[in-house]
């Protein structure tokens, strides 16, 4: 189902905040648009919302930037594959071994090839200054736990 939100740079939090807070082990989060949309703000109160303290680094230079117990709540890996040539340098990084007690938060999902990533969370913000449209399609394994409404 998909779903379509407008909202300002100021809710950003909020909104990562109330995705974050819904995840669960398994969770595959797919974060799409231009640089500069908003992306890693929103992974970024998605792991808030997991008990991180401070501010995440984005991962665009180390690429997989893992979060464990008790430093969050659940794992998080916050992935970023803007820096990915071919999508065989992605059996490198071992996504899939995240999602045993953990969720994904992927940045530049398209660096994933035609496959992308069945059944994940797909969410795309486009727009520019402080209004953006954050686009959500929500996959049926979310069930009633898509938190905005």
């Amino acid at each position: 189902m998909s779903h379509r939100y407008d909202y300002t740079l100021a809710e950003a939090g909020r909104i990562g905040a109330a995705i974050g807070a819904a995840l669960i082990a398994g969770d595959v989060v797919l974060l799409s648009g231009d640089l500069g949309a908003g992306k890693t703000t929103l992974a970024r109160a998605m792991l808030k919302a997991r008990g991180l303290a401070g501010e995440a680094p984005s991962p665009t230079f180390a690429i997989v930037q893992p979060y464990a117990p008790p430093e969050v709540d659940l794992a998080v890996a916050h992935v970023d594959l803007y820096r990915i040539a071919d999508e065989s340098e992605l059996i490198e990084l071992g996504l899939d071994d995240y999602l045993y007690d953990g969720a994904l938060l992927i940045e530049w999902p398209e660096r994933l090839g035609t496959q992308g990533w069945p059944g994940a969370l797909s969410i795309t913000i486009s727009g520019s200054g402080d209004a953006r449209v954050l686009t959500a399609d929500v996959p049926t394994s979310w069930g009633s736990r898509w938190p905005l409404r």
